[in-house]
């Protein structure tokens, strides 16, 4: 890893983290996968929703890393640790209480969604994202659900049979108003979802009963 994100993160140096910008993308790009690795173990401590610096300190890594990544067009390299830093923050809770903003994980969520699902064009990227993404439909904000919603409609006109597999949650979620934007997704591509109608069937009554 770069010897600045090593200090950085490592010893969650906010006076540095600016610095970040200062360097080439190239520069960094080998140290993107280990630099999202240790930002997880950052987020996941016991300590991360309450320390305001080292959330300002992921922050800023996160938007460099996301640059980056953009700039060198090297989604593909890192899209397993991305995703992997994404998945986790469904461990944590992402709904603020009352009107609070965001969640220290939901910002988490919100900075790095658009990275990995604006290349919704590239079949290995949403192989790796789309069964979490799935997940943030039930687990996220309005907010995130709703833009989660629009980039799965993106990646359907894509690559549709991607979420076929993951129709029982699309439904559910289609059935209790929550993605509207998906509902013309699946009506555009019935065909690649016609394998799944008995598991619509099938899960329809419970899906009406949550609601």
């Amino acid at each position: 890893m770069h010897q600045l994100f090593r200090l950085v993160l490592g010893q969650k140096d906010l006076s540095r983290a600016g610095d970040l910008f200062s360097l080439d993308d190239s520069e960094i790009e080998d140290s993107l996968t280990e630099a999202l690795e240790q930002i997880k173990i950052i987020s996941s401590s016991s300590d991360y929703q309450t320390n305001n610096n080292d959330q300002a300190v992921v922050e800023i890594c996160i938007t460099r890393i996301t640059t980056a990544i953009r700039e060198t067009e090297s989604i593909e390299k890192h899209a397993k640790a991305l995703v992997g830093l994404w998945d986790s923050c469904l461990e944590h809770n992402l709904r603020p209480s009352g009107k609070d903003e965001d969640t220290p994980h939901a910002k988490i969520a919100s900075d790095i969604m658009s990275c990995i699902l604006q290349n919704y064009n590239r079949p290995p990227v949403m192989a790796l994202a789309i069964p979490i993404a799935v997940k943030f439909l039930h687990r996220g904000t309005k907010e995130l659900c709703r833009n989660m919603s629009n980039y799965l409609s993106l990646a359907a006109i894509s690559k549709a049979d991607l979420l076929a597999d993951h129709t029982e949650v699309i439904v559910k979620s289609i059935l209790q108003g929550m993605v509207k934007g998906l509902r013309t997704c699946v009506r555009s591509h019935l065909k690649v979802f016609s394998g799944s109608i008995y598991v619509w069937w099938k899960v329809r009554p419970r899906v009406l009963e949550a609601s």
